[in-house]
Order: C-alpha cells, then structure tokens, then sequence
C-alpha cells in the first residue's frame, strides 16, 4: 500500500509518501517560521493561508521525489487534530478532495499518534510495549503503550507544555521565535551552578508536569538581574538560559524514568519538537541506563511535525482496515485514548 500524507496542524506544511513494502519514499516540508517570527508566535489565519500556497507544489514536489504517479497511491493520510481548527481545515478539505478526485480512500490521523509513531520510521524500531513521552511545543504527556491505539496517559502537563516554556523562556531573554532551539544553543555558554532553578513537582509522587513555575522563576531571575535595557548582560542571560534548561530536563528525565519503573516497561520513546534537545537526550540516556532501559527516537528532521509521521501512521490503521467516510471531519482538540484500538 503506497499512502500521500498531509500534515497542517499548525505552521508547517508537510507531505511524504510511504510504502508499506519499501518504506519511506520521500517528504517535503516547509515551514512558516519566518513568516511568524515578526509577530512572535503563530498566527493561525496566516498559518491557514500559507497551507493554501503551499500544499499543491509540495504533493506535485513529493510524489516527483518518490517517483509516483496519481494513479499508484492507494490512500491519503492527513492530520484531522488537534491543531489549529484553520489549519486542521485547509489539510482536510485538500486531502479529501484529492482522494475523491483520485478515487481513493482518505483517512484522518491523530497528530500525537504520528508523533508517537514517528521512531517507527528507523531501521531499527522499538517494539511494544513501551512509555513514550510526548514533548512539544503543545504537548509534554506521558503514555503507556501496549499497541496500536491502545494509549493510557500516564501523566501530563498541569499548565504549560515543555516546548511553550522554551519559547517563553526565550521571549524573556529576548530570544527570536522559535525558541526553543535558540535557548538551547544559549545555554551551551551558560556557566553550570551559578543559578540552580527548581525542578517543578518531582518531590511528589507522580507523573504529572508543572512549568508555570519555572517559567515565573526565570522571569523574576532576570528581572532580579537587568541592566538598564531591560536584560541582564550576555553572560548572565546565557547561565539563565543553561539553569533553565537543566530544570526541564532533568524534569522530564527524572518523570521517564519513574513512569518506566512503575509500568515495568524497559523501553522509552520519546517524540515531539523538544525531543530534537540534545541535552534532553543525553540525560535520558544517563537516568535510563541505570535502570537497564533503552531510549529511542524519530530522526531529528521527523523530532518536529512532518508528513511522513502521518503517512506512515495511516498507513498502519488502514492495514488494519480503519475506513472513515467521505463527510470532512477535524478536531481542534482530540484525546488519544478514545482512538479505536487495533
């Protein structure tokens, strides 16, 4: 089964083309970063007019990449939620519309199941059962994972998501949007010990996360240490950025390893934009290995949204025999426990 897949859930268009048999084929992705970065975040209505541009050139980019015609994909794959309602609409009514025209099927997929999903793209996969920790701009869940579709959250955010901490963090430092990327490579400056920020709800027990507080701390931290402009010197703002980061990673390592401990799994996934942090990933490695258990992830291109993620998860439900009918259906927002067991 060859599947188009269509990802728009929020500011990057993107689309790929999985075989079942071969594997992936090829994907394009653009992004809408810059056209964001003037206002500081996304702007859905602009987001959903982008996708409209930039859709049609990207599936006729793909599919001359994977060296396919119309007529040899057997189904599309697009991402029905959650997301931006806009967005989530424009990759829906595309898809669908496709998919009538080539008379195929078409089939909405959960975006954190593509997440979830994505490290199934490597040549070495895990294989459930396992936890996966979903960490991004809008997300940072904890899931146990028994197979497809069969999802228990284990534990999940009170307040801001890991990813939106990173890039609040950075709007405090006076960082560009995105982010989350620049407060990484600010931290490499940062001076280790000289600030200590609290490590949210992990003297508790539990799998929750909390990081509306240590957002609050960073923002007092460099109040406490500004200059006349507002900031604190550069030294200063990139040890602000190191503590910051430590804080939410050795959060979110420390909150993997006692989900693992508690389900008896010995496999973590993890998944999602902020799992592309190469500081996140060296000390999963360090608090896994002394429990014996073994951390994969999505390659780093496939860390943030993609359409291979969502092709390749159709792919797996309509092996399965998921059909849907032709009506357009998103959800804004979408629990993933409530999707069909297969």
């Amino acid at each position: 089964m060859r599947v188009l897949g269509i990802e728009t859930s929020c500011d990057e268009t993107g689309v790929a083309v999985f075989d079942t048999k071969h594997g992936l084929l090829a994907h394009s992705l653009y992004s809408q970063a810059k056209l964001h970065a003037e206002y500081g975040g996304v702007v859905p209505e602009l987001a959903s007019r982008d996708h409209v541009r930039k859709l049609l050139p990207l599936v006729n980019e793909t599919l001359a990449k994977a060296e396919t015609r119309p007529d040899q994909i057997d189904a599309i794959a697009y991402t029905a939620g959650p997301g931006l309602i806009g967005a989530l609409m424009v990759g829906a009514c595309f898809a669908r519309s496709l998919a009538y025209a080539w008379g195929v099927q078409a089939l909405g997929v959960h975006h954190m199941e593509g997440h979830l999903l994505a490290p199934m793209l490597e040549d070495n996969p895990p294989a459930f059962p396992f936890v996966a920790l979903l960490v991004s701009g809008g997300h940072t869940q904890l899931v146990d994972v028994q197979g497809l579709g069969q999802y228990q959250v284990l534990g999940e955010s009170l307040d801001d998501a890991a990813g939106e901490a990173f890039d609040k963090a950075a709007k405090m430092l006076d960082l560009d949007y995105p982010g989350g990327p620049l407060v990484a490579k600010l931290a490499e400056q940062g001076r280790p010990g000289r600030f200590v920020f609290p490590r949210p709800m992990v003297d508790r027990p539990g799998l929750e996360f909390s990081f509306s507080g240590l957002k609050t701390y960073t923002l007092n931290t460099v109040a406490e240490h500004a200059l006349e402009d507002g900031l604190p010197d550069e030294q200063t703002c990139a040890d602000i950025a190191h503590a910051f980061q430590e804080a939410v990673v050795q959060t979110l390592a420390i909150k993997c390893r006692r989900a693992l401990q508690q389900t008896g799994h010995k496999t973590l996934i993890i998944a999602g934009g902020v799992s592309a942090n190469t500081r996140l990933r060296e000390e999963l490695e360090i608090q896994l290995q002394k429990i014996g258990a073994q951390v994969y992830y999505a390659r780093h291109e496939f860390c943030t949204d993609n359409g291979a993620m969502i092709a390749y998860a159709g792919a797996q439900r309509l092996l399965h025999g998921q059909r849907e009918p032709l009506s357009v259906a998103v959800h804004p927002r979408w629990d993933m426990t409530i999707l069909p067991a297969l």
